[in-house]
C-alpha cells in the first residue's frame, strides 16, 4: 500500500466516516508523533502525554464529521490536543516535577562521527529539554509548533485561539528565556 500524503488527509476523512477503519488508523499513523510531542511538552509527564494523546485520538474520531476541511486536519487535530491538555492541567492544578523526556528526540542523530559527538548531542539535548520545560506549558506548546513542527504563526494562532499578535509576543519572551537559561551552558562550553 503506498504512502498517502498529508493533502490526502480529506479523503481519509471521508473514507473513515463511511466506516473504514483502517482510513482512520492512518490518520493515527501520521499524527501521533505530532499529538504526543505536544502531550508530552504541556504536560511533562510521559504517562499523562500517553493518555491524553489516546484522548485525542478517539475525541477526534467521534467527533470527525465536525471537521469541515477549512483548516488542515493537522491543525484541526492539533487543536484537540492542545485544549485537551489545558483542560488536564487545570485539573492538576499545580505545575508538575519536570521528567526526563529520553524518548524526545530535539536534536537530529543524524550520523555518527563518534562517541563524544554522540555525547555532546545528547548533552546539548538535555540541556534544551531542560529549558524548555522551565517555559510555561502554553509557551513550550508554541514553540514546539513553531520550531519542531514548523508551523506558521496564524495556524498556531487558530489552534491556541490567541492573536498572531499574541503568538509572536510569547514567542519572543520564550526565545528570550531559553536564550538566557542555555547562555551559561554555552559560555561554560567554550572555554
Amino acid at each position: 500500500m503506498r504512502q498517502m500524503m498529508p493533502s490526502e488527509d480529506p479523503v481519509l476523512v471521508k473514507r473513515t466516516l463511511s466506516g473504514d477503519t483502517q482510513a482512520f488508523e492512518c490518520l493515527v499513523e501520521r499524527y501521533k508523533h505530532m499529538v504526543f510531542t505536544l502531550a508530552v511538552r504541556m504536560l511533562r509527564n510521559r504517562e499523562e502525554a500517553e493518555e491524553s494523546a489516546q484522548d485525542t485520538f478517539l475525541k477526534a474520531y467521534k467527533n470527525l464529521e465536525s471537521y469541515r476541511g477549512g483548516a488542515r486536519f493537522s491543525t484541526w487535530l492539533y487543536k484537540i490536543a492542545y485544549h485537551h491538555c489545558l483542560d488536564q492541567l487545570k485539573k492538576r492544578k499545580s505545575r508538575p516535577e519536570t521528567t526526563d523526556l529520553d524518548s524526545q528526540r530535539i536534536i537530529s542523530q543524524g550520523y555518527e562521527a563518534g562517541i563524544l559527538d554522540k555525547m555532546e548531542r545528547d548533552h546539548r539535548q538535555h540541556h534544551i529539554r531542560v529549558a524548555i520545560q522551565s517555559l510555561a506549558e502554553q509557551d513550550a506548546a508554541i514553540i514546539t509548533m513553531y520550531y519542531f513542527e514548523e508551523w506558521s504563526i496564524k495556524e498556531i494562532s487558530e489552534v491556541t485561539e490567541l492573536s498572531p499578535q499574541v503568538v509572536k509576543v510569547r514567542l519572543f519572551r520564550s526565545r528570550k528565556q531559553l536564550a538566557s537559561s542555555l547562555r551559561p551552558i554555552l559560555e561554560a562550553e567554550k572555554q
